[in-house]
């Protein structure tokens, strides 16, 4: 049978969501976890992958066992099991053909920035002292959604075999008068895409390049020509949509 398990987590201290030889990662720990409990070699399957460092208030992944599993239970003895920076919501059957990256149709990031020192956030959201224009940052966002081209903002490098991605959302919100986040869904994400284009702008919101240069990144589709990639602290997956 194939289950799906909704989880968050905090990556601080994990080194992305994908296995890797050399470091502790949220994949590695669930199926550590999940083999113990079953008493098999579990693998799973996640909705995307999050860089070195990035949090996930909402992630999904699916994994396939011989058995019907009581989920609640299961639930319930993986929290007690896993580490403290890991919480799982819920695990449910699903159909067969239900696949935790390929059937989701839209996923949500945010990043956090606030503009005062605050102690109480600074691991969870990026410190700013420029003076930004978040109205020209929005505009900037809307321009997002008429592309479906983003190699400009993949990581150089990555094996992907095509860089086109639908936004259907991008925008600023205002959460106090020091605190901000940037908000936007797509149907896929490349990598480090999300941290690259909050950089851009950043650039934007400094007035250091102007709307119809941030065209002109998004059209060269040269990543050198686009901002800086923000740093992984405040960047949050909020949620994948199925």
């Amino acid at each position: 049978m194939r289950y799906f398990i909704w989880f968050g987590y905090d990556g601080t201290q994990y080194h992305g969501w994908q296995t890797q030889p050399n470091g502790v990662t949220v994949q590695s720990e669930l199926e550590r976890c999940l083999s113990l409990l079953l008493r098999e070699q579990v693998a799973v399957t996640g909705a995307g992958r999050t860089d070195a460092g990035v949090h996930a208030r909402q992630m999904a992944a699916h994994f396939d066992t011989d058995g019907e599993l009581d989920a609640p239970l299961l639930t319930k003895k993986l929290n007690g099991l896993l580490p403290a920076a890991i919480s799982v919501d819920r695990i449910e059957p699903v159909a067969a053909d239900m696949h935790a990256r390929f059937s989701a149709t839209s996923r949500t990031y945010h990043y956090y920035i606030h503009t005062r020192k605050n102690p109480f956030i600074r691991q969870y959201s990026q410190e700013m002292h420029y003076q930004l224009d978040f109205d020209l940052m929005n505009e900037a966002g809307r321009i997002l959604m008429e592309y479906d081209d983003f190699g400009a903002f993949c990581k150089a490098g990555s094996d992907v075999k095509t860089t086109l991605c639908r936004v259907t959302h991008a925008h600023w919100h205002q959460t106090s008068d020091t605190e901000w986040y940037f908000e936007i869904t797509a149907n896929r994400f490349l990598r480090n895409m999300v941290r690259a284009v909050v950089g851009t702008l950043i650039e934007v919101g400094r007035r250091r390049m102007t709307l119809q240069e941030f065209r002109q990144v998004i059209e060269g589709g040269r990543r050198t020509q686009a901002g800086e990639s923000m740093p992984a602290k405040a960047l949050f997956l909020e949620r994948v949509t199925y």
